[in-house]
């Protein structure tokens, strides 16, 4: 059985407690090396192409594997910490993104490139749910804290990386970039250990089962799918409708940059005050979903005005991510049952967050411009304020059932 977890980290509950500083910056600084190996390729991406002679189908593969794997592998991350334990689980699927993507920086030919995208796809997609066991474990009094501790490692990695790639080419060598972000790697992994430790053995732990016949736990699917969808579909064609539009490319890429780095402030910095400001989750969530709402249907309407939109955007996008990645720290009551809810959420999420940026695609490309895909991204969002509204304190305290995430036997 797993240890129980006796303080109750429900929106509401006391914060007073002492926080393990360790743990939270070693969250931060472990979860830099959870998404650089995606948004690395992003940039270089010509100089792939080039070199490998890839057609764009290909090509896309790269991003489009792991992507899918974030979802796929998701519900593996809580059977490796039931058998390892998370400290020795999350290390492990840190160590298979770096030790594939070190392959990958020496890989000779395209089948063994995608080959290893793939085994960085299933370690990024296996430590996916990990993290909320570690913070319903060590930071039961403020979950808010500790899933934005990972969540603004995500995406500082992420800004990082895409921010990174092509200076780190020289001489348009691909290899050579993703060869330094798999070493830099390495230090997030070593500070983990030094920071925290790999933690006790787990002792005699169970999986849990997904919660597929719960309702609440398909309100998580929708809710965190929909905010990744928004996410996904703004760095994928958003400078693109502004080059359309006639903005200079750079400039169009300035956008992303204002975009990822607001969405990094607000992602470290609301956590550190949610689980103590007034007002429940669900307003929380409310505020930011309506806010991104206001944020793009400006883009759409008032395109002058983008650099303000998308500091709008950046803002409540930012504090969304990690608000969502709380929720089943909300909704369960010990590190087995969140990771069950979790790696669901993922699961769910991110498989339909990948068509998002497909379906925009392709509605640019029966409209003949992105004013339809703008749109839909605004109506995306409206959605996901409407799918925010149940979330209600009391279905939160409710929690998920008992029966429905109970212990998986062989």
């Amino acid at each position: 059985m797993s240890e129980p977890v006796t303080v109750d980290a429900r929106p509401g509950a006391a914060a007073s407690a002492a926080v393990p500083v360790a743990v939270v910056v070693g969250l931060f600084v472990a979860s830099l090396a959870m998404r650089p190996q995606i948004l690395a390729i992003g940039p270089l991406l010509p100089f792939i192409r080039e070199d490998l002679g890839l057609p764009a189908g290909v090509a896309g593969l790269l991003t489009t594997i792991p992507v899918l794997c974030m979802g796929l592998f998701a519900p593996v991350g809580p059977r490796l910490a039931a058998r390892f334990g998370a400290g020795r689980a999350f290390v492990l699927c840190l160590s298979t993104i770096v030790g594939f993507g070190l392959v990958r920086a020496f890989s000779p030919g395209v089948p063994l490139v995608l080959a290893t995208t793939l085994g960085i796809g299933i370690g990024i997609g296996s430590a996916g749910a990990i993290p909320s066991m570690i913070v319903s474990r060590r930071l039961p009094t403020r979950p808010a804290m500790g899933t934005g501790a990972y969540a603004g490692g995500i995406v500082a990695g992420s800004t990082l990386a895409s921010g990174l790639a092509v200076p780190l080419a020289v001489g348009e060598d691909w290899r050579r970039a993703l060869l330094i972000i798999s070493l830099a790697s390495i230090g997030s992994i070593a500070a983990w250990i030094v920071l925290v430790g790999l933690g006790g053995r787990p002792g005699a732990r169970h999986a849990r089962r997904l919660p597929l016949r719960d309702g609440t736990a398909w309100l998580l699917i929708v809710v965190f799918g929909l905010q990744s969808v928004l996410f996904y579909g703004i760095v994928s064609w958003l400078p693109n409708v502004f080059v359309e539009r006639g903005w200079d490319p750079a400039q169009a890429g300035a956008l992303i940059a204002l975009f990822n780095g607001i969405g990094l402030l607000t992602t470290i910095g609301v956590p550190l005050v949610a689980d103590r400001i007034g007002g429940s989750r669900r307003r929380q969530l409310i505020a930011s979903a309506a806010t991104s709402v206001v944020g793009l249907a400006g883009v759409a309407s008032a395109p002058d005005l983008a650099f303000f939109w998308v500091t709008i955007l950046g803002l409540s996008l930012g504090a969304i991510f990690p608000l969502v990645l709380t929720l089943p720290l909300d909704v369960a009551d010990d590190p087995a049952r969140v990771g069950s809810v979790a790696a669901m959420m993922l699961l769910g999420g991110y498989v339909l967050s990948s068509f998002g940026p497909v379906v925009l695609g392709a509605a640019r490309d029966i409209t003949g411009n992105f004013a339809a895909s703008e749109w839909i991204l605004v109506v995306v969002a409206a959605v996901e304020v409407v799918a925010c509204v149940p979330l209600s304190p009391s279905r939160l305290r409710r929690g998920i059932s008992r029966d429905a995430i109970a212990p998986v036997t062989s």
